[in-house]
């Protein structure tokens, strides 16, 4: 099949926000696509948000530029939720991508429209952003392979950012093969991102021998998801892997110190969007101060959006920063302190990648948000420690994806390659028939 045929049905799923009329491959070594809130120079950069509808960088995001240097072709921008505030890629002002596998279910989110295109398009390599877990869920739901690497490995030069102290840019595609030829590509200390790291050197070598599952993860898991996984701890040990059941106390705290430090960044970062400098401009100038600043977001910002801001103002408030936000980052280093623990005996802790099959819209619709945060609960830990995570396809229930993702120490990105090498090198991917 044409790609021309794939990118059909990628407009059938709405993975694209904004995408090529005419894809030409010629000369071009591989193609790829970047979620919407990357900057590139010929598409918008609306981040799934009408606030900035019209707006289009005069230059590229970082690994957007590498890629190019490196011969690729963006073929188009990708939909997310708006911000990437959201699990299930529904908060989106341009449409809704569609799981491939199942056009009734979400493909999960933030960056669903890129797990989408990576698993349409074959050799297809989807440019995604993980904040708290927006690479792993889409990958898990999508049944591609998702990885997410050190905070400070990629630049984040050119990316709208949700959390500064949490957004990664990281690589969606069918194989860790891919992973292993681009994650080079983009890497890499940037001077005009004061957040990349020179040191250490991307090393893509390493070994898993033994891994550690911890029971916290392994708790509130349907059965679906839970039967896949168990099988596929007996094939890491059939793989020659040791598999160490252990507890991690400190994890049942990620999700409210997530929620409280993404929520805090994420409302400093919101404040931008006025219709001065960016966002959409209020034509009504003769208003109060306090009409022209909060009409464009009243107006332009979607309800989890203002949800978010609402709770990371409260949570930086005088009275309540040191009550929240400042234990909140306490929790952050407990977490952190508590993984590097383990690693001192295991090369990588595994779980499912998330605690569901993908869901249904109408079952999403009933959700409330709470139940919507707690449901990030094995995503977030890696994202709060910024360590580097893959999510790999380890089983199918009713020929729905189920996600398998496994942590490593801060830059041992080789060791989680060579592990998802290995993975599927034993284990057989699935992919939906009307895009083999």
């Amino acid at each position: 099949m044409s790609l021309e045929k794939f990118i059909e049905a990628a407009d059938k799923h709405e993975v694209f926000a904004d995408r090529l009329d005419k894809v030409e491959l010629d000369g071009c070594k591989f193609h790829f696509s970047a979620k919407d809130n990357l900057c590139s120079t010929e598409f918008q950069a609306r981040e799934g948000s009408r606030i900035l509808e019209g707006y289009r960088p005069p230059f590229d995001a970082t690994p957007v530029k590498k890629m190019r240097e490196a011969g690729g072709l963006l073929i188009g921008k990708t939909n997310m939720d708006e911000f990437g505030f959201g699990t299930f890629s529904v908060n989106s002002a341009y449409g809704i991508p569609k799981n491939p596998f199942d056009p009734q279910r979400s493909c999960g989110g933030s960056s669903g429209g890129a797990a989408a295109a990576a698993c349409i398009i074959p050799g297809h390599v989807a440019l995604g952003v993980s904040t708290g877990g927006s690479i792993s869920c889409p990958a898990s739901f999508c049944g591609v392979v998702g990885f997410t690497p050190t905070y400070g490995r990629v630049s984040r030069y050119g990316l709208i950012d949700y959390g500064n102290s949490l957004d990664k840019v990281g690589i969606l595609s069918r194989t860790a093969k891919d992973v292993r030829r681009f994650l080079p590509v983009i890497s890499g200390k940037d001077e005009r991102d004061p957040t990349s790291c020179t040191q250490p050197s991307l090393d893509m070598n390493g070994k898993v021998a033994e891994v550690a599952v911890p029971s916290e993860l392994t708790q509130n898991i349907s059965a679906e998801v839970m039967s896949c996984f168990e099988n596929a701890l007996k094939q890491l040990e059939d793989m020659g892997i040791k598999v160490r059941r252990i507890s991690m106390p400190s994890l049942k705290y990620a999700i409210p110190a997530y929620y409280i430090l993404a929520t805090s960044e994420a409302s400093t970062n919101l404040a931008r969007y006025c219709g001065m400098r960016f966002g959409v401009m209020n034509e009504d100038f003769d208003k109060s101060f306090n009409e022209f600043f909060s009409k464009p977001r009243s107006e332009e910002f979607g309800d989890e959006a203002k949800r978010r801001v609402l709770l990371g103002t409260f949570s930086r408030m005088v009275g309540f920063r040191n009550k929240y936000y400042m234990k909140a980052l306490q929790v952050r280093q407990l977490i952190i302190r508590e993984y590097n623990k383990v690693f001192e005996e295991c090369d990588a802790v595994v779980s499912p990648t998330m605690p569901f099959i993908p869901k249904r819209f109408d079952e999403i619709a009933s959700m409330a948000p709470l139940e919507i945060y707690q449901a990030d609960f094995l995503t977030v830990p890696p994202n709060l420690t910024g360590m580097p995570h893959v999510s790999v396809p380890c089983g199918y229930h009713d020929n729905l994806p189920v996600g398998l993702q496994a942590v490593a120490a801060q830059w041992n990105e080789g060791s989680l390659v060579e592990f998802a090498e290995n993975w599927e090198s034993n284990f057989e991917y699935k992919f939906p028939e009307a895009v083999q």
